[in-house]
């Protein structure tokens, strides 16, 4: 019954949405569909800008109220798309989740407020605390024994960390090496209509 919506969601969103929604399993059925799409009328440019802010809202698994106070602070900066970018991305449950800790980002933000995750020595049980260039990311060790994360050991091999991100597995602990930056051209958000979503 939980794959139902994300299914869903990932067919109106787009499968970057969540991680199930990049499986076989979801091409498959995507193609299955296909047939139906060829009929639908070509959206409107506030429809376009619409899926296009609810892609970001999901894929991060955020909340209206969130999406709204970073794109404002953005607005202050010249480069306001990099600036989204880097909130959306420095978040401390998209960190965990970038590193390869947990499957998902919502599972990713479930182990944070369940007090699994050291911030530069310190417990954070807080998803949304937004970290920095030279910031460490660490599992309790008090939890690092628990099958939550000694099952991760290959997930973490396999996956694909951002080049400003840098894990050590001996430690358990990622350090921020960098900063993001948002290229539109090989990103599968477009914060731009994002951007004129909000100044309608």
């Amino acid at each position: 019954m939980q794959n139902k919506p994300i299914y869903k969601l990932g067919k109106r969103l787009g499968p970057g949405v969540h991680p199930k929604c990049q499986t076989q399993k979801f091409a498959l059925a995507e193609a299955r569909h296909k047939k139906a799409f060829k009929h639908r009328k070509n959206l409107s440019d506030f429809n376009l800008q619409l899926l296009a802010k609810q892609r970001v809202r999901f894929s991060y698994g955020i909340t209206e109220k969130q999406l709204v106070k970073y794109v404002k602070d953005a607005m202050k900066n010249t480069d306001r798309e990099n600036a989204l970018f880097r909130n959306l991305e420095f978040r401390l449950d998209n960190v965990v989740f970038m590193i390869g800790l947990a499957p998902s980002r919502r599972a990713a933000r479930q182990m944070v407020v369940h007090g699994h995750i050291i911030l530069n020595g310190r417990r954070n049980n807080i998803p949304s605390t937004i970290l920095k260039k030279g910031d460490k990311v660490a599992v309790r060790e008090q939890s690092r024994q628990k099958p939550l994360f000694s099952d991760r050991a290959k997930a973490i091999e396999k996956a694909t960390q951002p080049a400003w991100l840098v894990y050590n597995p001996k430690k358990m602990e990622a350090e921020i090496k960098g900063i993001p930056d948002y290229d539109p051209a090989t990103n599968e958000f477009d914060l731009k209509a994002v951007f004129e979503f909000y100044s309608r």
